[in-house]
């Protein structure tokens, strides 16, 4: 995993995401893989940005979301790009769900747990404050 530095080519945002850092620098995370010690590789090298770097990335999927997740850093913005997405927040332990279609886009909260479901195929944009990010396992009747 790297961070580059001014990438000339095209960028699929399915596979490398792109860091926002300090500076309004934009660099796309060459080797990004969902595994433990990418993560931890990732968030060494952007550590420095501390709460104000944010990763961009576009997850494809049909289907509910199998965890939460929480990002006490700051704020996330979810962007439906096709399809139907339900953004559903757990506000005290009660379901707030937030219904998205194409180019609608909701704000989860800083430190509030969600998950993301997919009402068929779909695509989402998610712009996330990734420092401290912890995930949780989802069970069917959540």
């Amino acid at each position: 995993m790297r961070l580059v530095d001014h990438e000339r080519n095209p960028v699929d945002l399915r596979t490398t995401p792109v860091h926002l850092g300090l500076g309004s620098t934009a660099k796309p995370v060459e080797g990004f893989a969902w595994d433990p010690e990418v993560l931890q590789a990732y968030g060494a090298a952007v550590a420095s940005d501390g709460a104000e770097g944010r990763m961009v990335m576009i997850f494809d999927g049909d289907g509910p979301g199998d965890h939460w997740e929480s990002h006490p850093a700051g704020d996330e913005l979810i962007v439906c790009l096709s399809g139907s997405v339900t953004v559903v927040r757990d506000v005290d332990g009660v379901p707030d769900r937030v219904l998205l279609g194409p180019g609608e886009a909701t704000v989860n909260p800083a430190g509030v747990w969600h998950a993301v479901d997919m009402a068929g195929p779909a695509s989402i944009l998610t712009v996330t404050a990734g420092a401290g990010t912890d995930h949780r396992p989802r069970t069917t009747e959540q």
